[in-house]
């Protein structure tokens, strides 16, 4: 089994690259969903959230408000961190999990971790290969506005991330995803 760590800043196309490696075969683990999933109302980790960050950050129907989290979390660090802790931990259980299912059932997979702050990360995880997705910060920030984020908080994304410059050095491979998608998939 081959178990290959995917990562790179906000808005460098980690999700198009992941899917290039889903119709070639490959198991995927989105750390974006499986915090989702974790963050479920009434799981662990979405009462951790509440009880730091406050009924204010929920939905009508209980689930989180992650638009109204980021702008609570992304414009300090030390909030941050402490989300990522909360999350992480119950993130890196089901990883684990869904790692291990894999394994028992085909020992020659190849498993795609996608986690976009895999150099963040408080705890170390075990992967093979690391893969670093980039992206010009023009191209990032471009992205994000497209999916309707402001400029502003855009930039406090990237800014709350480590450098992708950082990220690079670290990488056993880099994929420029700056062009259309079929030039990454190259």
């Amino acid at each position: 089994m081959i178990v290959v760590g995917l990562t790179g800043s906000v808005g460098t196309g980690k999700s198009t690259v992941t899917n290039f490696f889903r119709q070639l075969g490959a198991y995927i683990i989105d750390w974006d969903e499986l915090a989702r999933t974790v963050t479920c109302p009434h799981s662990k980790a979405w009462k951790e959230i509440v009880a730091y960050f406050g009924e204010g950050n929920l939905n009508d129907d209980l689930t989180i408000n992650r638009q109204k989290l980021a702008d609570t979390v992304f414009s300090d660090k030390e909030k941050v961190a402490k989300l990522n802790q909360i999350v992480h931990r119950e993130v890196f259980r089901e990883d684990e999990r869904i790692t291990n299912e894999i394994r028992s059932h085909d020992p020659n997979a190849l498993i795609i971790k996608d986690i976009p702050l895999l150099f963040e990360l408080t705890h170390p995880i075990s992967v093979d290969k690391i893969i670093v997705v980039s992206a010009s910060e023009q191209t990032q920030l471009r992205r994000l506005k497209e999916k309707g984020m402001s400029r502003e908080d855009a930039r406090r994304r990237i800014d709350s991330q480590l450098p992708l410059e950082e990220k690079i050095k670290s990488a056993d491979f880099v994929i420029n995803n700056d062009g259309p998608p079929e030039k990454a998939r190259k």
